[in-house]
């Protein structure tokens, strides 16, 4: 009986944003892809460090032992061949996690296999298919490969997003880069009972919601929108968020001041941004993606 993925939280992340391959990836970078693969098999029994990705897989994969039953399914999708595997599986076996399937794309575009296995959010260290899997519809982002050794809590995951351009469309994002803030600001209170449009986490926020639902006599889940809006443009994201029928546990209204201090204090396990001045300072602290723009949007 072949398996269906409806009823799962589905996770499709690369190697590289699992383990740690900076070393190996500045060697295809610079020699070659028959200078990686040579390394990759002479170090395939070489156990891989954790790389960003590795604590937020961690903690969603600890959602099934502490549910008893299986809520999420985590699947590595890596631009790897079959030859030069060898040492992701191995390194997987190491840490225990329980991830038994793999898309290895011998180079090609992973984004054309995400509806193959319903993934509900994508996570790569590749810019080019983290945009295309935006553009095919998938929530995706961008992760931020640091040396940085993130430590959270195995019982509880925690997750926080940007509103403009992440969890909302950019409409509202165009008028401030195109006329200024105080352009934003008359536009979102002006409009503040017009729900604004899905971005590309709308889904994938939606599928938290579910598995809070799910879990909610587990505490294992919290969500947070970390925001620069104000209290007063903030309005229109809680009248959204009311339309959508989705909780958010904790929000954010920074007008302006750094995300990063609020990130490390909620403990997020990752953070979501489409801009590189806030989420590249967050992902010092904690583990962060930047959301590519879709074509057009700004």
């Amino acid at each position: 009986m072949s398996v269906s993925f409806e009823n799962y939280l589905v996770v499709g992340i690369s190697s590289r944003a699992l383990f740690n391959l900076e070393k190996e990836n500045e060697v295809f970078e610079k020699e070659g892809l028959d200078a990686y693969r040579d390394y990759q098999i002479v170090h395939e029994n070489d156990v891989l460090n954790p790389g960003s990705g590795f604590a937020l897989v961690k903690n969603l994969l600890n959602i099934n032992k502490l549910a008893n039953r299986k809520l999420v399914e985590v699947i590595v999708m890596s631009r790897n061949s079959a030859d030069t595997s060898l040492r992701i599986i191995h390194s997987l076996e190491h840490y225990d996690m329980d991830i038994g399937r793999m898309v290895l794309s011998g180079g090609e575009d992973i984004s054309r296999y995400l509806s193959a296995f319903g993934v509900d959010l994508f996570l790569s260290c590749n810019e080019n298919d983290v945009s295309n899997a935006i553009h095919a519809g998938f929530a995706a982002g961008m992760i931020y490969a640091r040396d940085t050794k993130y430590s959270f809590p195995d019982n509880q995951i925690r997750i926080a997003f940007d509103a403009d351009a992440v969890l909302f469309s950019a409409e509202s994002e165009k008028i401030y880069q195109e006329h200024g803030l105080e352009a934003f600001n008359e536009n979102e209170i002006l409009n503040q009972d017009i729900a604004l449009q899905k971005g590309p986490m709308a889904s994938l926020l939606k599928s938290l919601s579910w598995l809070q639902n799910e879990t909610k006599d587990l505490n294992v889940l919290r969500t947070a929108i970390v925001t620069a809006r104000n209290k007063d443009t903030g309005v229109r994201v809680i009248k959204t968020l009311r339309a959508w029928n989705i909780v958010v546990d904790e929000v954010f209204f920074m007008q302006g001041a750094k995300k990063a201090d609020v990130l490390a204090c909620f403990g997020a396990n990752i953070f979501f941004d489409d801009q590189d001045v806030h989420a590249g300072p967050a992902s010092e602290v904690v583990p962060s993606a930047r959301v590519p723009y879709k074509e057009g949007d700004m």
